[in-house]
């Protein structure tokens, strides 16, 4: 269970709001899938000794530039590798699987890795219509199925059905304690997480203008449960920190060009930083993309702090899910330690 504080503060410090990891598993431009499952892993090493407290990775298909189609297959590379940080699914897109297959791969992760393994879990695709209709099949859904897709997760989860009572179980998963969160970019999501009394993780790294008032929902309309005593939302950010402004604003032109490829309907590996993106955008394609990348963050580690720990007071969030779409694995490692050191140095101020 998430920990959290008794009543919900009125304002939070950033030294004391809690760092995670998203990852997509990125194929930069030059590599190869093999490539990107190597620098996860390495990824996840060192932000398990830098301290961040969850390591997940995202469910994308027929993306040429993420590499993290087979979630559960690499959730196990990286529990594998790695000794105390939790990892997990940021998240699983149920609606294109069978809740029994879910709770059988997770709980098998959860025996091999115990107390270490979050599931998170999305209701939608991860894709294009068109690979949603190959992965999904003869399902026939759209994802309106979605609260009683996690209910049945819940059940296979549960524990052992009375004697003579006859179901179908997930063997490994029953009984198990596997942290179930609902992940959001609208309001959906944020209702059912409250009604159902679970930790809710909104996806402002890409789908800003709801987190207010998703949070909102959240929070005002939040049941307890066994599951969580009072709520506990976490936000992505999209944050790169480099020795100075100018270095990580270059780095984060590789983000913003895998935004442009994907607005135009052309997804593509992850490029290599510009130094200005002036030539390559329209007007009307830079306000898009700058809108939807608001809660983006870019620069030296002073400049971050002072950032982050703005968006900590706005939205009052109990965890911050990082993710650094960066093209060299080098600077990518350089900016989640950065960005760790300056959080722990806002505790000095």
């Amino acid at each position: 269970m998430p920990e959290h504080p008794t009543t919900h503060p009125r304002s939070r410090a950033l030294q004391d709001t809690p760092l995670s990891v998203l990852d997509l598993a990125p194929v930069v431009v030059g590599a190869t899938p093999r490539d990107a499952f190597r620098n996860t892993l390495d990824l996840a090493r060192h932000a398990e000794a830098w301290g961040y407290r969850r390591y997940w990775l995202a469910e994308h298909h027929n993306m040429p530039g993420i590499a993290s189609s087979a979630t559960s297959l690499l959730i196990g590379h990286v529990a594998a590798g790695t000794t105390t940080i939790r990892v997990g699914a940021g998240g699983i897109m149920l609606p294109n699987h069978a809740p029994l297959v879910i709770a059988e791969q997770f709980g098998t992760l959860e025996s091999l890795y115990p107390g270490r393994i979050d599931l998170g879990l999305g209701r939608a695709p991860g894709t294009d219509p068109l690979t949603a209709r190959a992965l999904r099949r003869s399902l026939g859904t759209d994802g309106d199925d979605f609260p009683e897709l996690v209910s049945e997760l819940r059940a296979y989860l549960d524990r052992a059905p009375p004697p003579g009572v006859a179901r179908v179980r997930a063997i490994p998963g029953e009984g198990l304690n596997i942290p179930i969160w609902l992940l959001g970019s609208s309001g959906y999501s944020a209702r059912m997480a409250a009604h159902l009394g679970l930790p809710f993780a909104f996806a402002s790294h890409f789908a800003p203008d709801y987190l207010l008032p998703a949070l909102e929902l959240y929070r005002s309309g939040f049941r307890p449960s066994d599951a969580l005593e009072r709520p506990h939302a976490m936000i992505g950010l999209h944050v790169v920190v480099a020795d100075t402004d100018e270095e990580a604003r270059r780095l984060s032109t590789s983000q913003q060009q895998q935004f442009l490829s994907l607005i135009r309907g052309r997804p593509g590996q992850l490029p290599p930083p510009v130094d200005a993106m002036d030539a390559l955008w329209a007007p009307h394609e830079e306000a898009t993309i700058r809108r939807q990348l608001r809660y983006s963050v870019a620069g030296s580690p002073e400049t971050v702090r002072q950032r982050v720990q703005a968006i900590v007071d706005e939205t009052l969030a109990d965890e911050l899910m990082v993710v650094a779409q960066i093209h060299d694995h080098g600077a990518r490692l350089r900016s989640y330690e950065l960005l760790s050191e300056a959080v722990k140095g806002a505790q000095a101020r």
